[in-house]
């Protein structure tokens, strides 16, 4: 006897998978909308209006870091304009940085030397195990402000309270800079370490025992035999990390350094639009983090084994 085609539809797991998923989604955007509603209901009520036009009156405060022009005349865009490209700015130092270090720090952690290896332990049990807010403190308050107001000459570089200068690049890294990117880093380091250490460790013995056996050094089986296969294990949670650099580089706040949520709170403050600006911050962050995601998941692709 033929099956019915309406009984073998309802039979098929795919489609019942279908039909949750679209309610799932349906309810998430009912949900969002009436979120959304209620948001604009008490906006209304209290005299406030979910508008934007604010942003385009004069900031009225001046900027310390600024990476282009900006006067205090300047509107309120162009001001998280300012911040944001100094939070991209600290996010893209911190990672390049934070990586290195991690990926010098993760191999270390795997050297036959008694000395290197524990000092790297230490390095990441120190770091890993105290809160970046009090690293944030120390690097600004016990090092930076510590230093003399004229500045020691360190090599190519001049330190001084203010912060780092590079007589021969014409350029000066303020201290909050210099002290955020340096929490960030050293926090992070800590981490990557470990996430290095672990995927160097998930690549079989034989790989190695292997490239010994073609009378490869140690330097050329960790380039081109251990870390190339290291790195599907340790891509996937490099993401999080920088995902948390990103977020993470909020807390400049603390130190004086301005970034987007700094400018962002100077802006709150002053127009009295609370809503309306932490709507634009968790826009911003939540690009980033994203952005960050999608590149290291395209990245992740290319390390992937690909399948016959």
């Amino acid at each position: 006897m033929a099956q019915h085609p309406l009984s073998k539809w309802f039979r098929n797991i795919w489609h019942w998978r279908t039909i949750a998923q679209i309610i799932f989604l349906a309810m998430v955007i009912t949900c969002s909308i009436l979120a959304w509603n209620t948001l604009a209901r008490n906006m209304r009520s209290s005299g406030l209006a979910i508008s934007f036009d604010f942003l385009a009156d004069p900031a009225s405060f001046d900027i310390a870091d600024t990476p282009f022009p900006y006067k205090a005349s300047d509107s309120y865009t162009k001001a998280l304009q300012v911040g944001l490209l100094n939070s991209l700015k600290v996010i893209a130092v911190s990672i390049l940085s934070a990586t290195a270090i991690g990926i010098t720090v993760g191999v270390a952690r795997l050297s036959n030397n008694w000395l290197v290896k524990h000092l790297s332990q230490v390095y990441v049990e120190i770091l890993r195990n105290t809160p970046l807010l009090l690293q944030l403190f120390f690097w600004y308050s016990a090092i930076f402000l510590s230093l003399p107001a004229t500045g020691d000459r360190l090599g190519f570089a001049i330190l001084a309270k203010d912060g780092i200068t590079f007589p021969a690049l014409k350029m000066t890294l303020s201290s909050e800079f210099c002290a955020l990117v340096m929490g960030l880093t050293m926090f992070a380091s800590a981490f990557i370490a470990e996430i290095v250490r672990g995927g160097i460790l998930a690549v079989p013995k034989g790989q190695t025992e292997a490239a010994k056996a073609l009378g490869l050094s140690n330097f050329q089986t960790l380039q081109k035999i251990v870390l190339p296969q290291a790195l599907r294990v340790i891509i996937p949670s490099l993401t999080s990390q920088y995902v948390n650099i990103a977020k993470n580089s909020s807390l400049a706040i603390a130190i004086g350094y301005t970034d987007i949520y700094r400018i962002a709170s100077t802006t709150i403050n002053q127009t009295g639009r609370p809503v309306n600006v932490i709507l634009i911050i968790m826009a911003v962050y939540l690009t980033i983090s994203l952005s960050i995601s999608l590149g290291m998941n395209l990245l992740n692709r290319q390390f992937q084994i690909v399948e016959r």
